[in-house]
């Protein structure tokens, strides 16, 4: 009795062995219809876009036997010329009518260069200069004992002479602005 189990174990073993080569062939046929499949459809593509390109050119050949090279360079010379003509016309209606405006630009800068010239003279004529010593300046005098010290005295002097400055600067500024109003 133990063997009736196994031999119908031995039955179903060898059954799922045949379904298991069975479905190993079937898959194998199916992988070969689907790459046919695909050739089929490649190559079905590849006629229609022949086909397609062959009736693009006829069509183009069509187009272009009415079209003469010689004719097409004329029709684009015309172009522009006309192009051309249309230019110097708009130019003509843009430039200016000469109602006795007929002047030498270079002389009319020159003459517009005196004028300025003169005016500049008659400014500068009105300029106050700043006051400028004429004698020479004296030295500084040794140190004395019981001055301030010399680091002091200098620097008392630098402040002057600073100040001095600051004020002649201001005066110059003043004149400069006047001579420009």
């Amino acid at each position: 009795m133990w063997l009736l189990p196994y031999l119908a174990a031995l039955q179903a073993l060898k059954r799922k062995k045949r379904f298991e080569k069975q479905l190993t062939q079937i898959d194998g046929t199916l992988s070969t219809i689907e790459f046919q499949r695909e050739a089929l459809e490649n190559s079905h593509t590849n006629t229609e876009v022949l086909r397609n390109m062959g009736i693009a050119a006829k069509a183009m050949k069509a187009v272009h036997e009415n079209m003469d090279l010689n004719k097409i360079d004329d029709l684009m010379q015309e172009i522009t010329e006309q192009q051309d003509v249309a230019q110097e016309i708009s130019e003509a209606f843009s430039q200016r009518v000469g109602f006795g405006d007929n002047f030498d630009e270079d002389e009319l800068m020159a003459e517009l260069e005196e004028l300025e010239q003169e005016e500049l003279n008659k400014k500068m004529a009105n300029i106050r200069l700043p006051n400028v010593p004429s004698s020479s300046l004296s030295a500084q005098p040794d140190r004395v004992p019981g001055r301030m010290s010399s680091t002091s005295s200098s620097a008392h002097r630098s402040r002057a002479a600073s100040s001095r400055r600051a004020e002649e600067e201001d005066d110059d500024i003043k004149q400069l602005a006047a001579w420009a109003t």
